[in-house]
């Protein structure tokens, strides 16, 4: 069987039972198919927008595919901005889906290709979010199939573990492993997080590149958010 086949034939959650059924499915593709606008760029904690709506954030390494993913979830080519250059993100992006769910765009944390001052501000800006906006309803932890959970990645959910902040796995780039180096990542992943009191149990597996798991983590999202308003006589 191709890579491309085998990867295919993977289950996009793990545990495998956790799969959403064809309805949740179709929810999630419904709330993904609408708007989805820009609300504001922060890079201060002065500039964060009102928090009107329950937010997902998305975290990770710098370089981890945020972006991509973003793109791929919506539907649309350019609503993050995709850099192969480390750091490209430097404030806290809030987009409006569907005025039922905030989506929040967080800078990659590690290595990336600033200025120290200007990495430690948005750190300390990441950390402060995290730790402190009630309407966070969860955090996406996006972690590189190819590694696995590495050293940066400890602090933000040990972090989110004290705040009492939900967070989900999503490993990203499944494309780019092998099937039986990405099967023991997943467990690796799932043993860890095990251990860590905020983590939700489910783990999303996904490639933007290629499509796969992005109707599952659709459903996923989908059902954190707020009910579609009723509509006007």
């Amino acid at each position: 069987m191709a890579r491309g086949a085998a990867l295919a034939a993977l289950p996009v959650i793990h545990p495998p039972e956790a799969v959403p059924d064809a309805a949740a499915e179709e929810a999630g593709r419904r709330l993904f198919a609408g708007r989805c606008d820009f609300i504001a760029g922060a890079a201060s904690d002065a500039a964060l927008p009102p928090a009107n709506l329950p937010e997902i954030a998305f975290a990770g390494r710098s370089n981890v595919g945020k972006s991509s993913l973003l793109n791929a979830l919506t539907g649309r080519t350019a609503l993050a901005r995709v850099s192969h250059r480390p750091g490209r993100t430097q404030q806290l992006n809030f987009f409006d889906l569907e005025q039922r769910l905030a989506l929040v765009d967080l800078p990659g944390y590690g290595f990336a290709e600033a200025s120290k001052r200007d990495v430690e501000r948005w750190t300390a800006l990441i950390k402060r979010y995290l730790r402190g906006r009630a309407s966070l309803r969860r955090t996406l932890l996006l972690i590189d199939a190819r590694h696995g959970i590495k050293e940066p990645d400890r602090p933000v959910m040990a972090l989110l573990d004290e705040a009492a902040v939900s967070y989900q796995a999503v490993l990203t780039k499944i494309d780019k492993v092998a099937p039986q180096a990405l099967a023991a990542c997943v467990a690796a992943v799932a043993a860890e997080l095990a251990a860590h009191v905020a983590a939700h149990p489910v783990i999303h597996l996904t490639s933007a590149h290629d499509g796969i798991g992005i109707a599952a983590l659709r459903a996923g999202v989908a059902a954190l958010a707020a009910p579609k308003p009723a509509a006007v006589e």
